[in-house]
């Protein structure tokens, strides 16, 4: 996926569980907002794709736009940054879920 993705929902409300953002390519991406994870005083969604081949979830960091209705959502390439992060969504969500 590419490095930055542009929410295009007109409107996101407080309760809405989904999402879909268009990516460097202009491909549309349709998420299922699992969780919003505030680490080391930056934002990540927590998201899992409505891709029915895809079975793994995707962490993408949240940072304000150029126009203050939208986010930005960007992708983190560090690995080891992936896993803290990861690991403090499974601690929040203990019995919740089932990780492998």
């Amino acid at each position: 996926m590419s490095d930055i993705i542009e929410n295009n929902n007109e409107e996101l409300e407080e309760n809405e569980n989904y999402i879909t953002l268009t990516d460097d390519d202009g491909n549309d991406v349709s998420f299922e907002i699992l969780d919003f994870v505030t680490y080391k005083e930056h934002d990540y969604a927590v998201l899992l794709p409505f891709d029915e081949e895809d079975d793994g979830i995707v962490i993408l960091e949240v940072v304000p736009a150029e126009d203050p209705e939208y986010d930005d959502f960007i992708a983190v390439d560090n690995e080891a940054l992936l896993e803290e992060i990861y690991t403090e969504f499974k601690n929040k969500y203990e019995g919740d879920y089932e990780f492998e």
